[in-house]
């Protein structure tokens, strides 16, 4: 198994403690005072101070633009639907609010984008096999 590692710039490591740590649920790492490390889903995450970096709607999915550059993470469709109300019940403002996308298809998911404090883009997927399912054609 490997694990994947992203480092990215935010404005405010306490901002991004309570967005990654406590509204995302992800356990902090190793920190200083100018990074700090998160386990996204079972991957490492690093963020470190400094701006973050630029995207724009430019990635046509189906019927969407999409914010690219983004990332994040393939969960299992209950993973997704307990994260998918967390945030809604959070008030979260989405790019692409939660919906079902390629419905029947080899890549049925559920999908939802949105930005993170400091304006970096996150798509979180909902699958029945992510494993399965990730490069499905």
């Amino acid at each position: 198994m490997s694990i994947f590692h992203l480092a990215f710039n935010v404005r405010d490591l306490d901002g991004a403690r309570r967005f990654y740590g406590d509204l995302l649920g992800c356990r902090e790492g190793r920190s200083t005072d100018t990074w700090v490390d998160f386990d996204f889903f079972g991957h490492q995450i690093s963020l470190h101070l400094g701006e973050p970096f630029a995207h724009a709607p430019t990635g046509k999915v189906g019927d969407h633009m999409v914010p690219m550059p983004h990332f994040g993470v393939l969960l299992t469709i209950d993973a997704w639907r307990v994260l998918a109300d967390r945030l809604e019940a959070a008030g979260t403002e989405f790019v692409i609010a939660p919906t079902r996308r390629f419905e029947g298809e080899p890549g049925e998911q559920a999908t939802m984008f949105l930005l993170d404090p400091f304006g970096n883009p996150l798509e979180f997927k909902g699958m029945r096999d992510p494993a399965g399912s990730a490069f499905a054609t």
